[in-house]
């Protein structure tokens, strides 16, 4: 942000001035002010309602200092546990064949994180990359950030006593280095690359004999594995976001919803504060656990936030192997190597295990992208995985650009100078009516062109099918190249990516970029970046549905914001809830035969369908129903009136109630809740919901396949009451505008609450405001920081 260098000291002045005139409530607190005995770094945070932090710092560093210090207070355990991963230690303390840290990697077992995590170290792979000068390695205000980041975590370890009972006493709760916050950056980063095939890696091994053979992986089983495996993507972690330009709105200003489904435990969790340095940075919204700038938010001109690409960010190459010797590959005819990393890890309560890991000069050979997609390395054929976010820790200098942009076209600009966005989608709006959608990401330089050209026999199945290119190794031609606009050799330049400027509306729901604007269809995109023309998602088409209403509607305000947030509306339910009633009422006696062929009288549920008011809000009658109902009805068979990409928001439609199939779902839909002796006509939130402290809390929302914008993941446990808890949904939700006045309208909402401790006042607050589809006011401005009745502040320092 450009600052003229007096309104910058003035702004400074006032600010630091505000906090030393704190109303008497807040300067009663003495109890909760940090007065240490030596100088050092030091922030000032300012807590307003739901424990939300308000992080003032003079500099880099300092900010740093106080946003770690504060993510510690409310997740210390979450952090620590993720640190562990990152170190390679959950053997160690946890044992060797114990379910593995999710959030920041795909390994099934601790075992195969540690061999993974501890080579990454041990190669000092995040090192090189720090060491590089910006862009293409962080730059200075990131390091900064990321050196007080860490001295803040570990200044609040050392002075404060740990009531979570997940890690209260516990040994693996230490201080960290820079060197592991940077690591659990690059651990995100990765997430979508060699994060999701660490078992494919740490497992690889030469084949025991020369003489052993192996088939070729099936090319259409490898492709629909494939297939499945990348959309599935969109189910475990996703989002919405919506761009309102000022053509649409009351004030010709723009408006921004952003409602990212992220899980609701462990290390991907947002946390929400404010940080503020001032006359450089003044920015609000949602950070990933562990990353000291903010992911998703806004600051006094523009707002933004982001959803699960469909970009494919990783590609495989096809290695031709020495026949003589399986570590040695060749390009163009001359042997190469492979590059052996000896890993050894320490295991609770046994010895160390010491395994290898073959690298080449595409990256690490790999024999799976998971149980079902394997890729066998046999005497004649093996396989290594590029991923170019393994050298990428650029995402903070983005987050930072984001935070001192002041309109849609300085995002898109932060965008193009950084290039650090590894696995998501951007929508943004600006104060002054402008909307940008964009598919910027890091992906590797994958054109149609060099697929076409380079792809071996299982490469020109995959690619078409799932965008996974599959390349000749053996061909030096087939090299990834360069795009001159391009921060890093290896990666799509910014000229390549998916854009969308000024649109009515932006939207995104984890599809491909091509229907951001149903009236205005993106294509000429590579096919690496998503496809263009095929099916959308039932949320997707919901929401095309919803947003394109709107905004021919207009005059719209923060409020129709908010209304669309919680309108709960379930798409699937529109579509075929009344068919479903009819062929109900159309079965002979009001029975149906399960699949366990006994008859069921599922007469009653025919009247539960045809009053259902197709929402899924937590008073809704009938709502439950549906979603057992729907997740039985088999997919093959769903709909009379196929998709067609000249309708694509409407089709496919029409509920085929012909085959037996349907019958069959019902009746084991109406079995399955009266064996948990829950009524056919409950009310939603009575079961859907999540315990607190003893409590239950009502969830609103549905599950991906209903095609609700409010998604929620539940775990169905029928002998506990039904719906008991969510993995993964509505998360950091942020309605934003402008009303012409210095401070922005924003509402926001953090489902699961600030504090993952049970002992904590903000460990269920916003959970319980979430149930009742309530919103907090969001303190932006001095005036309304400072004017909270529940201002409390803290001074900390090192």
């Amino acid at each position: 942000m450009r600052t003229r260098p007096r309104r910058a000291v003035v702004a400074a002045v006032a600010l630091f001035a505000a906090v030393g005139t704190l109303p008497a409530a807040a300067a009663q607190d003495q109890q909760h002010q940090e007065h240490p005995s030596h100088g050092g770094l030091s922030a000032t945070i300012r807590y307003t309602e739901y424990g939300i932090p308000h992080i003032l710092a003079k500099n880099y560093a300092d900010l740093g200092f106080g946003t770690g210090w504060a993510q510690a207070a409310d997740q210390v355990c979450t952090l620590a546990d993720g640190f562990v991963t990152v170190r390679g230690e959950r053997a160690r303390f946890f044992g060797a064949d114990a379910a593995s840290d999710s959030a920041l990697a795909s390994a099934t077992n601790n075992l195969s994180s540690d061999l993974y995590f501890r080579g990454v170290r041990e190669a000092g792979t995040v090192e090189k990359v720090m060491a590089e000068r910006a862009p293409l390695g962080p730059s200075r205000a990131v390091k900064d950030l990321m050196r007080g980041f860490t001295a803040g975590y570990n200044t609040w370890l050392k002075k404060n006593r740990i009531t979570d009972p997940a890690c209260k006493g516990a040994g693996w709760v230490r201080p960290v280095t820079v060197q592991d916050v940077a690591a659990r950056n690059f651990a995100l980063a990765v997430l979508g690359g060699q994060g999701r095939a660490v078992d494919g890696i740490t497992a690889a091994r030469p084949p025991a004999s020369t003489t052993l053979t192996v088939g070729t992986p099936d090319a259409r089983d490898t492709a629909r594995a494939a297939r499945d495996l990348f959309a599935a993507d969109s189910a475990d972690m996703g989002s919405n976001a919506v761009a309102f330009s000022g053509a649409t709105t009351a004030n010709g200003r723009g408006l921004l919803l952003g409602n990212p489904h992220y899980p609701w435990q462990g290390g991907r969790r947002f946390w929400q504060s404010q940080q503020t340095i001032p006359g450089e940075l003044n920015i609000a919204g949602g950070s990933l656990l562990g990353s000291a700038t903010i992911s998703i938010g806004h600051n006094a001109q523009v707002a933004w936030s982001h959803t699960v690409a469909t970009g494919i960010t990783l590609n495989l190459h096809q290695l031709t192997l020495d026949p003589a010797d399986p570590t040695t590959y060749l390009v163009d005819g001359k042997p190469e190597r492979m590059t052996e990393r000896r890993v050894t890890v320490a295991v609770k309560d046994g010895d160390p295990v010491t395994k290898t890991q073959w690298w080449t000069r595409y990256g690490p050979v790999v024999t799976s992208l998971g149980a079902a997609l394997p890729l066998p390395w046999t005497t004649t054929t093996a396989y290594a995985l590029n991923d170019p976010n393994a050298t990428n820790l650029r995402a903070s200098d983005t987050a930072l650009g984001f935070g001192k942009a002041r309109s849609t076209s300085e995002v898109l600009g932060a965008l193009q100078r950084t290039q650090g966005l590894p696995w998501v989608n951007t929508i943004a709006a600006d104060s002054r009516g402008h909307t940008l959608f964009t598919q910027s990401q890091v992906l590797p330089r994958i054109t149609d062109e060099l697929a076409q050209r380079c792809s071996t026999p299982l490469g020109r199945v995959t690619y078409p099918a799932s965008g996974v290119a599959i390349l000749d190794g053996s061909r030096g031609d087939c090299a990834l190249g360069s795009d001159p606009d391009a921060v890093q050799p290896g990666i799509l330049g910014p000229a390549k990516m998916p854009v969308l400027k000024d649109a009515p509306y932006a939207e995104n729901s984890n599809d491909s970029a091509w229907l951001a604007n149903a009236d205005r269809p993106i294509t000429g995109y590579e096919r690496v970046f998503g496809t263009v023309g095929t099916q959308r998602s039932m949320r997707t088409r919901g929401a095309l549905q919803d947003v394109s209403a709107m905004a021919a509607r207009g005059r719209l305000t923060v409020r129709d914001l908010q209304a669309q947030q919680f309108a709960n509306r379930v798409t699937a339910g529109g579509l075929v809830a009344a068919d479903a009633a009819k062929a109900c009422a159309a079965l002979p006696g009001g029975t149906a035969t399960g699949s366990d062929d006994k008859a069921v009288d599922v007469s009653a549920a025919c009247g539960v369908l045809a009053a259902w008011d197709r929402t899924a809000n937590t008073d809704s009658r009938g709502a439950l129903l549906f979603d057992r109902l729907w997740r039985k009805l088999p997919v093959a068979q769903l709909w009379k009136v196929p998709f067609s990409a000249t309708d694509p928001v409407n089709t496919p439609s029409t509920l085929n109630t012909d085959p037996p199939a349907f019958a069959t779902a019902l009746a084991d839909t109406v079995t399955e809740l009266r064996a948990a002796g829950i009524p056919l006509d409950s009310r939603l939130g009575e079961h859907q919901f999540v315990v607190r402290n003893g409590k239950r809390i009502a969830v609103p929302g549905g599950t991906e396949s209903l095609g609700v914008w409010n998604k929620v993941e539940p775990v169905w446990n029928p002998a506990s009451g039904g719906y008991t808890e969510v993995t993964t949904g509505s998360s950091y939700i942020q309605a934003v505008g402008w009303d012409g006045g210095r401070c922005p309208v924003a509402r926001t909402l953090l489902t699961y609450s600030q504090s993952s401790n049970p002992n904590s006042p903000h460990y269920s607050d916003q959970t319980r405001l979430f149930s009742a589809e309530r919103w907090v006011t969001s303190r932006f401005c001095e005036k309304d920081i400072l004017s909270s009745p529940a201002l409390r502040v803290v001074r900390v320092r090192s």
